[in-house]
């Protein structure tokens, strides 16, 4: 999730560098209209029954409207993505821990990417030709796996910024040719059917506030016979006899969710079942949770400082939210509410 590693890199930065400053003419001609205009008490009240219904919907933990998510998503990531980079690199998701002691913090994040790949048998001698890859953050894991097999990749994002550092990268790396990166959703990507062989999903799914659809449009773009991989955060599966969790369980995602613009969680059985009505084949999944836990304790140390306390206090109640929601995310992980998944399939070779 990568939201809950830019909440980490905004509290380990200094909060000065993150006051988005307005451009002049806006300044000059709100200045203007201020002159001309006295302030009203109707626009006050107005402002104020907004903020009582925002930290009154935080209270409830009020689920989000899509387009809520989808400006909250790019708002966040726009912030935020600078200051991970700075701190932990281009790859904005977890790391591959075996041995669990590691601490190549970094090198732990490639060879996720590279251990997914080989857990998912995309075969190196018949290797993808295209990729995209949905929910790309920067473009970590495009340019690495563009390099890796001398494909081309797409990457999308709902951040302007993400798209663009993703491109200058991509130029500084000498993969231009080979990578690029633009704003779309991905629950409406601006691509054909049937344009790519592999499918790379790595911890964006949980931002998908409609997880059939996500789905099928992994299955539209991608070609007859080629790779689907999702990797994502899931909560549990249910146990037979159970319709649904728990109170107490839905209740600790709501919180998580309101703090990450995040939707309605599914299970890994959820999305099994949404890639058999697609007809697919070769379906597999597995449980990673063991193998990613050890990143949670080096993230968060990370922000455990006197800066990051001092940072915190001065950067407000979103951002504070955010780190508060890191111990319920782990608190959910612990218990075994919250799982990191991964899945493959191939889409049939008749569709």
């Amino acid at each position: 999730m990568k939201i809950l590693f830019s909440i980490c890199a905004l509290l380990t930065t200094s909060v000065d560098a993150f006051v988005i400053q307005p451009p002049q003419s806006f300044v000059t001609s709100t200045t203007a209209r201020q002159q001309q205009l006295p302030s009203s008490s109707s626009t006050q009240l107005h402002m104020i029954a907004k903020t009582v219904k925002r930290v009154k919907d935080s209270i409830l933990s009020k689920e989000r409207s899509r387009e809520d998510l989808k400006i909250g998503i790019a708002g966040f990531y726009d912030r935020s993505s600078q200051l991970w980079e700075d701190v932990w690199g281009e790859h904005m998701h977890h790391g591959y821990y075996i041995p669990e002691d590691r601490t190549d913090h970094v090198q732990a994040q490639i060879d996720l990417i590279d251990e997914v790949l080989k857990w998912a048998d995309v075969d190196p001698s018949k290797p993808p030709t295209k990729v995209v890859d949905v929910g790309c953050g920067i473009g970590g894991s495009s340019r690495h796996i563009a390099a890796k097999y001398g494909c081309s990749a797409q990457g999308i994002t709902l951040s302007p910024y993400q798209a663009n550092r993703g491109n200058e990268l991509a130029q500084e790396q000498g993969l231009a040719d080979q990578a690029s990166f633009q704003v779309a959703d991905a629950l409406d990507m601006p691509f054909d059917d049937n344009t790519f062989d592999l499918i790379w999903s790595l911890e964006s799914g949980e931002h998908m506030p409609d997880k059939k659809k996500f789905v099928n449009e992994l299955f539209r773009v991608a070609t007859p016979g080629g790779r689907i991989i999702v990797v994502t955060w899931c909560h549990r599966d249910l146990e037979e006899g159970e319709t649904s969790l728990t109170r107490k369980e839905e209740r600790l995602l709501a919180k998580i969710n309101r703090a990450y613009y995040l939707p309605r969680w599914c299970s890994v059985d959820d999305y099994v079942a949404l890639m058999k009505e697609q007809g697919a084949t070769d379906i597999r999944r597995e449980d990673w949770s063991y193998i990613i836990a050890p990143f949670w304790k080096a993230v968060i140390k990370s922000s455990l400082n006197f800066r990051s306390v001092v940072g915190l206090a001065k950067s407000g109640f979103s951002t504070q939210r955010g780190a508060y929601a890191m111990f319920l995310m782990l608190r959910g992980f612990n218990k075994g509410l919250i799982k990191f998944g991964l899945l493959t399939c191939t889409k049939p070779e008749d569709k």
